[in-house]
């Protein structure tokens, strides 16, 4: 880990000699800003590796961004490295249409202990579920963040991340929307326990998604890239724009699709990604993201 390298990637000019919560904060959401959430790999016929080299390399130094078990993955040996207390937890996302939630552990998040109180770190789910901020690990309280208001719920042993949306704002009627979008007001997000995990837990999860006929990463090419005021993300070839509270407890959407000569272009001006191998473009599931 050269740490400076890793500061220049995501634009971190603050100071960071004493591990504290203003400082994980600040480097937590230069990292959101700088990384992508995405899954282009899998739609350019490379494979996404667990080793901490390909992913530092990946992200750190050709600029790209990566999935929860890359983000997080490098983001717990950046925070280690700087002396946080960090461990490794795995969660099983929510799937609304299935209002289920994943038979396995198939993300990747971080739990950071400071002055003796818990935080969650994630610096990987992207879309608008992303979280701006670190979460005290808390039950039952609001925390809001600028993205909306998050909570976390412990029943058992078992923690329970939701998010209250806002209204949504869509100028453009003629791009059809996700009917969560317009009617749902409070999203499960995923669940986890305090159970302390290893990367090599997540290797066999980390083959499946990204090959299974029937996987989410496999059946949507994504790239999603928080904002200083919101979130934008490439899904297929619709590009998604959204400003956070824009009026009256109110996001601004504005929906665009793209022609394939424009990806290119799109990547690298609105994400900064400049991939190496042929992108294909894929939309064929009906899940939402939003």
């Amino acid at each position: 880990m050269d740490i400076k390298e890793y500061f220049a990637r995501i634009s971190y000019r603050g100071s960071y000699d004493k591990p504290d919560l203003a400082t994980l904060t600040d480097i937590f959401q230069h990292h959101i800003r700088a990384v992508p959430f995405e899954n282009l790999s899998i739609h350019c016929g490379e494979s996404i590796e667990l080793d901490l080299e390909a992913t530092y390399k990946k992200i750190v130094r050709k600029k790209r961004g990566g999935w929860c078990m890359e983000n997080n993955h490098l983001l717990s040996w950046v925070l280690k490295t700087l002396g946080y207390d960090v461990t490794l937890l795995g969660s099983k996302v929510y799937v609304p249409e299935y209002d289920a939630y994943a038979d396995d552990i198939d993300h990747l998040l971080l739990k950071v202990v400071l002055d003796g109180k818990s935080y969650i770190v994630d610096g990987g789910f992207g879309m608008v579920y992303q979280i701006w901020q670190p979460m005290e690990l808390i039950s039952g309280i609001d925390q809001p963040q600028t993205p909306g208001v998050f909570r976390l719920l412990e029943e058992s042993g078992v923690w329970y991340l939701e998010k209250v949306k806002r209204k949504q704002w869509v100028p453009n009627q003629s791009v059809s929307t996700s009917h969560n979008m317009e009617k749902e007001v409070c999203r499960r997000v995923y669940l986890f326990t305090l159970q302390p995990r290893d990367i090599e837990e997540f290797r066999a999860r980390n083959a499946h998604l990204q090959t299974a006929p029937d996987s989410l990463f496999v059946t949507k090419s994504m790239c999603s890239l928080q904002t200083p005021d919101g979130v934008r993300a490439l899904v297929g070839w619709k590009l998604t724009e959204i400003k956070y509270n824009y009026k009256d407890n109110m996001d601004l959407v504005e929906i665009r699709i793209l022609a394939d000569e424009e990806m290119e272009k799109t990547l690298k001006e609105k994400f900064n990604v400049t991939l190496d191998k042929k992108f294909v473009p894929i939309n064929t599931s009906r899940l939402s993201l939003f």
